[in-house]
């Protein structure tokens, strides 16, 4: 029986060291990807994250 304990931990050993690499994979892939650069966009600080959004002198919070 410890043979079949021993089979299934290496076996997840292996398996979590693999979904180790596909994340660190997935996460450098993200890293890279170039985003556009913004036109016309808000001056100041970015209004979803500061809760604040103001157009033509009228200001809404979220």
């Amino acid at each position: 029986m410890s043979k079949n304990i021993d089979k299934i931990k290496e076996k997840q050993k292996i398996n979590a060291k693999k979904a180790l690499k596909e994340a660190a994979d997935r996460k450098n892939k993200l890293t890279k990807t170039k985003l556009p650069k913004e036109l016309d966009g808000r001056d100041g600080p970015e209004p979803t994250r500061f809760n604040d959004w103001e157009k033509n002198g009228i200001t809404s919070d979220f």
